[in-house]
């Protein structure tokens, strides 16, 4: 391979990365190390369309005055992620603004952002936030055409366009995963004979290489499968010196309980860990549900000796049971990532062990009949093989 052909494979690589990553990130409703803003409210900092690089708030920790924060807002821009800047801390939550706004997000709708709603912080090397120009600007304009494209479509055979933006990522997506799997296939196999003579043989494809591409597709899929369902829930109570019977309006220094439904809508057993704050606790703090199955837990709720609005909140993990419920609970206690780094390892270690003992650890060899032979020998050779 040419120098030029490595660099130009390379390239392509880290921009079909990257496209990856925003989209996956759009479909799980969190950036993945990569987000964009879609607006000039961030300028000059950030121009519409900007790329950066977006840091987990499980990794980045809590942030602080000054930092460029992804928050799950509740009033802006519909309730959708929104990526503005931390400019006081409250006793309430954080107060959020964009650079070119005149106004603070809580001047308007938007209550006081608080530590759950954040789910990433803007890498800011020496205090500026590192930019990716047009990143965003190249993934819009794809999601547009193919949304367009989808409702011309959808028009002419009279299907609902109403999902057309989720539609829309879901199609660059598979794009993307069809990009990938041809890259990774070519990078696999081996280089076809040309000009000079190669002990190379085509449509051979190396062992490793096809086991690292089976083995991306599964913990892809065991990550979101994690990923997707978990998150924050978050209970109001008001205390009154006039409790009523609802459960949620209670008497200072009175104790309710509250019914939480869980459902496992897969096809895989899952250990679900539950973390309470702020008055909540959980019984069980963490259960196992099976196949399609559903639970309920407990959740006991203390109201302070001061009359006023409340808020609880609980979060939500869930983790694939390939690992006993107790050692997941212990990895959780360290981090979540911690258990989900676990339990990819386990599908990887599952997966290599039993493609080695279903086919070996020879290359994988497709065999093809020839251009030499008709397309009409073929069909009936293949008939023959039906009979």
């Amino acid at each position: 391979m040419t120098t030029r052909t490595f660099v130009a494979r390379g390239a392509a690589g880290v921009v079909v990365l990257a496209v990856a990553l925003l989209v996956v990130g759009q479909v799980l409703g969190q950036p993945i190390l990569l987000g964009y803003v879609a607006t000039g409210s961030m300028e000059p900092a950030m121009d519409a369309g900007d790329g950066f690089v977006a840091v987990p708030s499980a990794v980045a920790g809590s942030p602080s005055e000054g930092d460029v924060v992804v928050f799950d807002a509740q009033e802006l821009h519909g309730g959708e992620l929104t990526t503005h800047r931390i400019v006081e801390e409250t006793p309430e939550g954080y107060v959020t603004a964009g650079d070119a706004n005149p106004f603070t997000d809580q001047g308007g709708d938007e209550p006081p952002v608080s530590d759950e709603q954040i789910v990433a912080v803007a890498w800011q090397p020496g205090g500026e936030v590192l930019t990716i120009p047009h990143l965003g600007t190249a993934i819009m304009g794809v999601q547009g055409t193919l949304e367009s494209a989808y409702g011309a479509v959808a028009s002419v055979v009279g299907v609902s366009t109403a999902d057309s933006h989720s539609l829309g990522s879901v199609l660059v997506g598979f794009g993307i995963a069809l990009f990938g799997v041809g890259v990774l296939l070519e990078r696999a196999g081996v280089a076809r004979r040309e000009a000079t003579r190669s002990t190379a043989r085509e449509n051979v494809y190396a062992f490793w290489g096809t086991v690292a591409l089976v083995v991306f597709v599964i913990v892809a899929l065991a990550t979101a499968a994690m990923v997707v369902p978990a998150g924050s829930y978050e209970y109001e109570v008001a205390v009154t010196e006039s409790p009523t019977d609802d459960p949620q309006i209670l008497a200072p220094g009175e104790t309710t309980e509250l019914t939480r439904e869980v459902e496992n809508a897969g096809y895989a057993p899952v250990v679900v860990v539950h973390e309470t704050g702020g008055g909540l606790e959980a019984q069980p703090g963490s259960q196992t549900l099976g196949p399609r199955s559903d639970g309920a837990t407990t959740l006991s709720v203390s109201a302070p000796e001061e009359t006023g609005e409340y808020t609880s909140s609980v979060g939500e993990y869930r983790y694939l049971a390939v690992l006993p419920p107790a050692l997941l609970v212990w990895l959780h206690g360290i981090h979540p990532l911690a258990a989900i780094a676990a339990v990819d390892l386990v599908l990887v270690g599952v997966v290599v062990v039993a493609v080695a003992l279903l086919f070996g650890r020879g290359d994988f060899r497709i065999r093809s009949p020839g251009d030499h032979i008709p397309l009409s020998t073929r069909l009936r050779r293949r008939l023959r093989r039906w009979r």
